[in-house]
């Protein structure tokens, strides 16, 4: 018998993670997707829009696609391809869309579900997106959900109530503008971003976050206001991806061809609405064809509160979610689903000092996962799909001599499966040393200048325990 002796496995799990940490080879699978569907009606199919998006990032895809293509002999069988659908309630095979991916210049692979809808014999109010991927030789990779979508029969028309905030548009959400010329299908195009310059694309849309800025705000300077984001603000978007972003706007709303400059309600989901470029006399952003550029409108002679403009300034503004999957089994030859694949949502500390515990809240949580600091692994009781409770490792597990340093120390927080799939998060965790620990010294010593950022995310005086809790991002 040359079987592993528990310790023996438990040190070549640890030195696995350790090589993981050092050069990660992540598979993320990033679903982009709006945030309300409008139903269709009899033969009338009303195709999601913008279309659901699936991007495949990080290097582990294409150590993956080599090891199944060393194995299989074949050219054709380590492409990845996948299916999207609606979840369950009777969802029959034509409402699952093929998707074939293609790769982009920088690496991404890309898919969208161009013709999903929602038929008006389901009576959901609710529904997620349901997405399978597999390799073209029949490996199945895995199965990943999107995040809630609400069905809607159509953009509201009615004034929008503060009191029934479910269609409203908040500041810090992600929107999406797309513009379709005298409503056909066909022509609809996307405010995107590409080699850092807006452009309208007929295939792939950007997810921007939309803040209200200060009226007074130069651009790159503006503090960020909470709230709802109602017409004639102020507002900045800023594309998720690239970090691009458009001067500051005035959000104005749209009737028939006009923008009307003394509305101030609430912005509702799927409504018509256009941005004049603030400080300027009646220019908007608008689109030619592929080309993001300014348009003049006309005043409206009777109406001093109206603007006349052209079908490329009149966007539809709608709320996106964006959900990310991330997994590596650089460890270990699975076998099994990398699904499903857990989500951390929050993170909650209890007690200090020698027993603290750390509750880890999120979704698709399940009995065979361990919560890892870093290299070390960690007590891991699990007590439902949303929850998992560890206890905090001593800082002793990262080097003894910890306690007669003089700086923090942050570890990154995994999940690792017990076949050895390592789920990464973008969490974190951070131990600071006591002030007990410095006898006669300043609370923060000297450090080297690279240390500057690190500092800049710890609280600036230790409190009584030796951990602080931070997410990063």
């Amino acid at each position: 018998m040359n079987e592993l002796s528990i310790p023996d496995q438990n040190h070549l799990l640890r030195d696995g993670v350790r090589r993981y940490l050092q050069l990660p080879a992540d598979q993320t699978v990033l679903i982009l997707h709006a945030k309300v569907a409008q139903k269709s009606y009899g033969n009338e199919k009303r195709f999601f829009c913008p279309p659901p998006c699936v991007y495949l990032t990080g290097p582990g895809w294409k150590l993956k696609q080599e090891q199944v293509k060393a194995s299989n002999l074949g050219e054709a069988g380590f492409r990845v391809c996948g299916y999207m659908g609606l979840d369950s309630v009777g969802s029959s095979h034509l409402e699952t869309q093929k998707l074939n991916f293609e790769e982009q210049p920088d690496s991404k692979e890309f898919s969208c579900a161009k013709a999903l809808y929602i038929s008006d014999a389901d009576k959901r109010k609710h529904f997620r997106l349901v997405l399978k991927l597999f390799f073209s030789n029949g490996q199945e990779i895995g199965t990943f959900h999107s995040k809630l979508i609400k069905v809607i029969s159509k953009p509201s028309q009615k004034k929008q109530s503060l009191k029934n905030t479910d269609l409203c548009i908040s500041s810090g959400s992600k929107v999406s503008l797309f513009n379709r010329l005298r409503s056909q299908t066909v022509s609809t195009r996307y405010l995107s971003v590409e080699g850092g310059a807006f452009i309208a694309s007929a295939r792939q849309w950007a997810a921007f976050t939309l803040h209200l800025a200060d009226e007074h705000c130069i651009q790159g300077e503006f503090p960020l206001r909470e709230g709802y984001v109602r017409y004639g603000s102020v507002v900045q978007l800023i594309c998720t991806a690239t970090g691009v972003m458009l001067p500051p706007l005035i959000i104005r709303k749209v009737t028939k061809q006009y923008a009307l400059l003394d509305v101030d309600e609430p912005i509702s989901q799927l409504h018509k609405c256009a941005f004049q470029f603030q400080g300027s006399d009646g220019m908007y952003l608008c689109l030619s064809t592929e080309k993001v550029i300014q348009f003049q409108a006309s005043p409206c002679p009777k109406e001093a509160n109206r603007e006349l403009l052209n079908d490329g300034s009149c966007w539809t503004i709608i709320g996106t979610e964006t959900v990310e999957y991330t997994f590596s089994d650089s460890l270990a030859c699975i076998q099994d689903l990398v699904s499903p694949v857990p989500l951390i949502t929050t993170l909650q500390l209890t007690g200090g000092g020698d027993v603290a515990m750390l509750e880890v809240q999120g979704e698709y949580f399940h009995a065979n996962l361990k919560v890892w600091f870093g290299d070390v692994e960690a007590e891991t009781m699990y007590r439902n799909s949303k929850s998992l409770v560890c206890v905090v490792p001593d800082v002793s597990a990262f080097g003894s001599d910890w306690r007669w340093l003089r700086y923090p120390i942050t570890v990154p927080l995994l999940l690792i499966r017990n076949d050895g799939l390592i789920y990464s998060s973008t969490f974190t965790f951070t131990y600071t040393p006591e002030q007990s620990f410095l006898p006669g010294q300043q609370v923060l010593p000297e450090l080297p200048q690279d240390s500057d950022a690190l500092l800049d995310s710890i609280h600036q005086e230790f409190t009584r325990t030796n951990f602080h809790l931070f997410m990063q991002s």
